[in-house]
């Protein structure tokens, strides 16, 4: 056999086995939607009935029109996540064109050091951050969620990388024009880096959007809570109600869908090439 053929045949067999994990981790996703539009008596019948033959969309009317209100954590979690994401974006932009284009004494030593942060679990700092919040008084609100996820590592790590592999020349051309920083990180850097910054803003949007430690932690108040908190109060509430649960999950999950598609044509060749060069 011919090594074209055998390299055929593995990439066949590849993909085959890349499409049943593909299916498999699509499952449980697919069940949930399923279950969303069935009554509840229906809901763990086996064999599973994908598509429900009492197709209902009473368990949506439940969720947008009960008691409890789902509406208000969805808008909270619109609230914390856009402004994460924007704070993310922002610092770690100017941060990580400090260390990618400006030299400075003690650059990369001071970058090594805040790059270190990442190794410490997020868990570490809940208890700091929650004697912290209760001092200064952010405790019980929405600023306790979004400024911890404005000023990450990853973040400026992942931009810093992707600057660096921007060519220097273009930097050094400007300066010989006149330009200062400010002006070639607006024009230059930034029209440049759209790839880079749609990879960031996915992992930001996805990760405040399914906080649910700090939420936990941070947030007292039902009219405060986001939706990974509001889900646990929905559930409390609603035990038996298996199909007004699977509706508000499938609810929470369509920003995430929505943002994925707006920026999925960037989000490959920001992840690609944002680690080209040190």
């Amino acid at each position: 056999m011919s090594y074209s053929k055998k390299k055929l045949i593995v990439k066949i067999i590849f993909t085959i086995i890349m499409g049943i994990i593909s299916v498999a981790m699509l499952l449980p996703f697919a069940w949930m939607l399923s279950a969303s539009f069935k009554p509840d008596n229906t809901i763990f019948a086996f064999p599973i009935d994908w598509i429900p033959d009492n197709f209902t969309w009473s368990n949506y009317n439940r969720v947008w029109n009960s008691d409890v209100p789902f509406s208000t954590f969805f808008g909270n979690s619109v609230k914390v996540t856009l402004l994460s994401v924007a704070g993310e974006v922002f610092t770690s932009s100017l941060a990580a064109y400090a260390f990618a284009k400006i030299k400075f004494k003690g650059r990369d030593v001071i970058f090594l050091i805040y790059l270190s942060t990442l190794a410490f679990p997020a868990q570490m700092m809940l208890i700091p951050r929650f004697t912290l919040f209760r001092t200064i008084g952010l405790y019980n609100t929405h600023w306790a969620l979004i400024l911890p996820g404005m000023f990450t590592a990853f973040g400026t790590f992942m931009l810093r990388q992707f600057f660096m592999s921007i060519p220097e020349e273009l930097s050094e051309s400007a300066k010989i024009d006149g330009a200062n920083h400010f002006t070639i990180f607006s024009k230059i850097i930034l029209p440049l880096a759209v790839p880079a910054f749609s990879a960031l803003i996915i992992f930001q949007f996805v990760s405040s959007w399914n906080e649910y430690e700090s939420a936990l932690v941070y947030i007292r108040s039902k009219e405060l809570a986001t939706i990974p908190l509001g889900l646990n109060f929905f559930k409390d509430e609603n035990a038996s109600s298996y199909g007004a649960i699977m509706a508000a999950s499938v609810c929470s999950l369509i920003p995430i869908f929505a943002v994925f598609l707006v920026f999925q044509k960037q989000f490959v060749a920001g992840i690609a090439t944002s680690g080209m060069k040190e």
